[in-house]
């Protein structure tokens, strides 16, 4: 017979890519801009200092570009390092008695900060643009199992008690809901979903771009114990953000924990899924705090992954319109109608003519918020 665990390392090497976001391209593709591009003109970066429980490394701050740099900080939330890449308007410093609003960008499983670059459309200069790290395997939760190899793995906490207040006392922000969103892809949808949910008077806009965001299909729980594995290979061979793949740009999850280290166990034995249930952004009670937020929800459906984003999202559409909670649901199918660089899959030739559609309503948002 079987075991629950078998099954369930088998589940995630079928569906480990729904994690993923291929950002090994997307990364390289960053890497190479910000040292091929003509030196950024001379411009001070903000001086940020320490607080809401993060100490800056000030020799660690790198600078891609004169409205665009990263921070380096410690926490007591998570061990290691963390990166904190900000998108400066281009007339932040020309217009110094202006406050701006700010859009959060998170990213998707087995990526990182610089993932941004991938999608050009969310440097705007009608907003700041904050991509905290979310590791490679964050979930954008505080994990259940804090003595794993990853050690501690606070990522809500760090993100929301500490990374949103920290951009606001160090940078010219419009701190209130109506001028703040939360974004993201992939491992990051559920993020940005979930954070929505968990602090509406935090975030008053959300986009989900094929996000794993319906904890009740098990390829989704099998997707988070994938990364939980680091079990990589259908993510390497189905998922990338430039179209090619290949086990060769695989960066992985990281190091491997429990498989319950995250949520707990997942299978729904005598309640022993209830973190699942609890934080599961498609529940109904979940989905009930976002009333009064702006709620955008993107994928496609062409490739393994994006067909159950497809499923997640319209689950997530279904209830909300239950609820009679107005969104915005667009499903690009195989891509065609989006943009040509778009096959319909879960990758970032669709997620970057997405953003670029996402963000131009957004800013509309902003202004009218005004």
């Amino acid at each position: 017979m079987t075991s629950p665990r078998l099954a369930a390392l088998g589940a995630a090497i079928a569906f480990a890519a729904l994690a993923g976001t291929a950002p090994a391209h997307a990364g390289a593709a960053a890497t190479t801009a910000s040292t091929t591009a003509a030196a950024p003109a001379v411009q001070a970066v903000p001086v940020f200092r320490d607080g809401q429980g993060l100490t800056v490394l000030p020799d660690a701050t790198e600078v891609h570009g004169p409205t665009d740099f990263t921070l380096t900080v410690t926490t007591g939330r998570l061990s290691g390092k963390h990166r904190i890449r900000v998108l400066l308007p281009s007339g932040y410093d020309a217009d110094p008695g202006r406050r701006w609003p700010v859009t959060y960008f998170l990213h998707g499983g087995g990526g990182g900060v610089d993932d941004v670059a991938a999608a050009p459309a969310l440097h705007s200069d009608s907003m700041i643009t904050v991509v905290p790290d979310g590791g490679l395997k964050g979930w954008y939760t505080d994990w259940l199992m804090q003595n794993t190899a990853e050690g501690a793995a606070n990522w809500e906490t760090f993100h929301l008690t500490q990374v949103v207040p920290f951009i606001d006392a160090n940078l010219r922000t419009r701190p209130d809901r109506a001028h703040r969103a939360v974004t993201g892809l992939s491992m990051g949808g559920f993020g940005a979903l979930h954070y929505a949910e968990a602090r509406p008077d935090l975030f008053g806009h959300v986009a989900v771009l094929s996000g794993g965001i319906d904890f009740g299909r098990w390829q989704v729980r099998a997707a988070v114990l994938a990364t939980e594995l680091n079990v990589t290979g259908a993510w390497c061979a189905a998922s990338s953000s430039s179209g090619s793949s290949g086990s060769k740009d695989c960066t992985g999850y990281g190091l491997s924990v429990d498989s319950d280290a995250i949520f707990g166990s997942p299978y729904p034995v005598f309640g022993a899924d209830r973190v699942w249930k609890a934080v599961d952004p498609a529940a109904p009670v979940n989905l009930a705090r976002l009333s009064g937020t702006g709620i955008t929800l993107y994928t496609g459906n062409n490739d393994v992954i994006d067909v159950n984003t497809e499923a997640a999202s319209m689950t997530v559409k279904a209830r909300l319109d239950q609820l009679g909670i107005p969104s915005r649901f667009v499903d690009y199918g195989n891509g065609a109608a989006l943009a040509p660089s778009c096959n319909g899959g879960h990758n970032y030739g669709c997620w970057a003519p997405a953003f670029a559609d996402y963000v131009p309503r957004l800013e509309a948002a902003f202004a009218a918020a005004n």
